[in-house]
């Protein structure tokens, strides 16, 4: 039969892929009425009318109801605005998907022990509230402390920024990281960290603003530097190390003028190897305790920030060789003032 022939009912059915009862379904609502009607009154469809019930059975898969396909059928619509609007609806669905697979991808994880519904209203948060999240965090951590601003507004900085569409991991993520900042004791971990390490006479003058931008922003280069040394396997006084040691002590004494001469070269050093020991302590004393440490818990921090903005860890304390910079920068000799 050819493009111009008419098809008896079942043709039509067998060719769109459909049942005859739903072609008759088709028929009886008017959203594809038959071309037309043999001498024995039963229902033809020619080639475009088979086409048509085509398009429905696969709008219909893809659960677009009836009326929106009458509405195309009818010229009421494009073809391509219909299919644009049911696209956004199936990303919305699994947006919602995604979000109820963390839910219960975490309560599994806890146990069930977790507030199911807590865990909706996390996932379900604006970007303004999760931002008010994270800033009441560093308010409280940072409220009243004895340390340089500049070591809590670096911190601050360090925040999650959950994408408009999120992967299941990405939200398993967020509604960990809440519950951590939403937790006491984490709270006050990372203030007895700060205070300890960041109020010490040594570790004061790396706290100041312009020592912080620089190690974190206009040196960053220089750190970058130091880490390939010391990730290459060289030893402190290698020629390499102590290039790219002194260069970032000269830039860094640059800051304020100062000449590098032993006396600076020795505080930086010590005040570098300070950091790690202090944080062992604070460590030690917290395990001993059974309390939660700082380290594990910020390592946690930073890594749950990583996964939810999809980038590497930030501020890790083990990506920071301190000791390695100290005794790189003992072995370097500092020019003498020039008069």
């Amino acid at each position: 039969m050819n493009d111009h022939g008419l098809y008896p009912i079942g043709d039509a059915a067998r060719r769109s892929g459909l049942s005859v009862s739903a072609v008759r379904f088709y028929a009886d609502t008017g959203l594809v009425e038959p071309t037309d009607l043999n001498e024995a009154g039963h229902r033809m469809y020619d080639v475009h009318a088979v086409a048509r019930l085509e398009l429905v059975r696969t709008l219909r898969e893809l659960d677009t109801d009836l009326e929106e396909i009458r509405r195309l059928l009818g010229g009421g619509t494009t073809l391509h605005d219909l299919l644009t609007t049911h696209l956004e609806f199936v990303e919305r669905q699994e947006r919602t998907l995604r979000a109820r697979q963390a839910v219960l991808r975490t309560l599994i994880k806890q146990g069930g022990t977790a507030q199911a519904d807590l865990m909706h209203k996390l996932v379900r948060m604006t970007d303004e509230e999760r931002e008010q999240t994270i800033d009441d965090f560093w308010h409280d951590v940072g409220e009243d402390l004895d340390v340089p601003e500049s070591v809590v507004d670096r911190l601050r900085t360090i925040r999650p920024a959950l994408p408009a569409d999120p992967t299941a991991a990405q939200l398993e993520a967020w509604i960990d990281l809440a519950d951590l900042v939403a937790d006491p004791v984490f709270r006050d971990a990372v203030r007895a960290y700060l205070r300890d390490v960041w109020s010490a006479p040594e570790t004061r003058v790396l706290a100041t603003e312009p020592f912080q931008d620089f190690v974190h922003v206009s040196g960053a280069p220089l750190v970058g530097e130091l880490l390939a040394a010391y990730r290459a396997g060289e030893s402190p006084r290698s020629p390499w190390a102590q290039q790219v040691v002194t260069r970032f002590m000269e830039a860094a004494t640059a800051l304020s003028g100062t000449p590098l001469t032993p006396e600076v070269r020795n505080r930086m050093a010590a005040g570098y190897r300070q950091i790690p020991d202090i944080m062992r302590r604070i460590a030690e004393e917290e395990g001993a305790s059974g309390g939660p440490t700082y380290d594990g818990a910020h390592g946690r921090y930073l890594s749950l920030v990583a996964l939810i903005n999809g980038t590497a860890a930030e501020g890790d304390h083990d990506s920071m060789p301190y000791a390695w910079i100290a005794d790189a920068m003992r072995a370097v000799e500092p020019l003498a003032p020039r008069s």
